[in-house]
């Protein structure tokens, strides 16, 4: 038996032998058929976004034997004559184009495999709506086959008819995308007024101390705009954001979407300590509202050593509430008061948020 894509199927001559994969994707046919003679026919490389890491996870080692070849991203440096070690590969056949969000800036240079012909026609809108239009495009059909053929175009004079998968598009950012350190600027936040503001989001960002893969619990999400730039920092870093009032998980949705994190990153409706239950245990913990002494005390019980916490406060009560923790448990507090100019009839003075008391620890 031999699987593989329709057109994989047709180039091989594989006849009645042939079974395409099934949609939505699956291994379990093949899988099925462990001990008898089968055929995968896969991306160039199967193990670069590829069909081979699936099936690996659940054959043995002595079962199976790779043969690769060269895999589209290096076909298509090839025709582009990039070098790939400068290039970002991602596989946006099954992933939303907001993934890209995060990465695209000035000069960087992506190529992406697509889900079908219709897909470059989508990027390309998605491109101009996300402040490239002047993105320089290759859009690559059916690379290293006989019906091999590519298009360069510009996101904003998309002129390409609908082709043939399998399809891979190539885009240079002409413009600077989101800044790389912490602290966004509100507006690129759905928000109902309940965020953390750039400033102090920006400091909550360097006591949290983002590391690669770690998850954090974002307690009192509100928008979600701390659990984002989170995920942001550090790859494979995830959070789960526990909001009280149900009509703010829509925001915090929102925003994971918008930044493509929407596979990292999850809303949970419910007050803390009790919505913490079976949740699974963090990295690190925020607590941008709603704190209080039972909850840090249940919090001290059920993190493990190691396990960073930070909680901020803007009312008299919280800061009270901080004040002690410090004194029983250490760590460090920290005392923030900022101002903005703005007008006082023909002049300026400065404007002062409430100040922001923040408590800052390793259990």
């Amino acid at each position: 038996m031999i699987f593989g894509g329709p057109r994989h199927l047709e180039l091989a001559g594989a006849g009645a032998k042939g079974q395409p994969w099934p949609v939505p994707f699956s291994t379990e046919p093949v899988l099925a058929m462990r001990g008898r003679r089968v055929v995968v026919l896969a991306s160039g490389d199967p193990f670069w976004h590829g069909a081979g890491g699936s099936l690996m996870r659940d054959l043995e080692a002595g079962e199976w034997v790779s043969h690769p070849a060269p895999a589209c991203f290096a076909l298509a440096a090839n025709r582009l004559g990039w070098k790939l070690e400068e290039v970002l590969c991602l596989g946006l056949h099954a992933a939303p184009y907001a993934r890209l969000r995060p990465m695209l800036g000035k000069g960087v240079r992506v190529i992406c495999t697509l889900r079908d012909g219709a897909a470059p026609g989508e990027l390309a809108a998605w491109l101009v709506e996300n402040g490239q239009p002047d993105a320089r495009l290759c859009v690559m059909e059916r690379l290293g086959g006989p019906k091999e053929q590519l298009f360069h175009t510009t996101a904003e004079g998309w002129d390409v008819p609908p082709g043939g998968a399998p399809v891979l598009m190539a885009i240079e950012a002409m413009r600077p995308g989101l800044p790389q350190a912490s602290g966004l600027a509100d507006a690129h936040f759905a928000s109902d007024g309940q965020i953390t503001k750039r400033p102090i989001r920006a400091l909550t960002l360097s006591a949290l101390a983002p590391r690669a893969g770690e998850l954090l619990w974002d307690i009192g999400g509100g928008s979600g705009s701390v659990s984002v730039e989170w995920c942001l920092a550090a790859p494979g870093a995830r959070a789960i954001a526990f909001e009280p009032r149900d009509s703010r998980l829509d925001n915090i949705r929102a925003n994971a979407a918008a930044f493509g994190l929407d596979h990292r990153m999850s809303a949970v409706l419910g007050k803390a300590p009790d919505v913490l239950e079976g949740q699974p245990l963090p990295d690190c913990v925020f607590i941008g509202g709603g704190g209080s002494q039972a909850l840090l005390d249940h919090l001290w019980d059920i993190l493990p050593a190691g396990t960073r916490l930070v909680a901020n406060g803007v009312t008299l009560e919280t800061e009270t509430l901080l004040m002690q923790a410090h004194a029983a448990r250490g760590g460090h507090l920290l005392k923030a008061e900022i101002a903005e100019a703005g007008p006082l009839g023909s002049m300026r003075d400065w404007r002062r948020a409430r100040p922001v008391i923040q408590w800052s620890v390793t259990r």
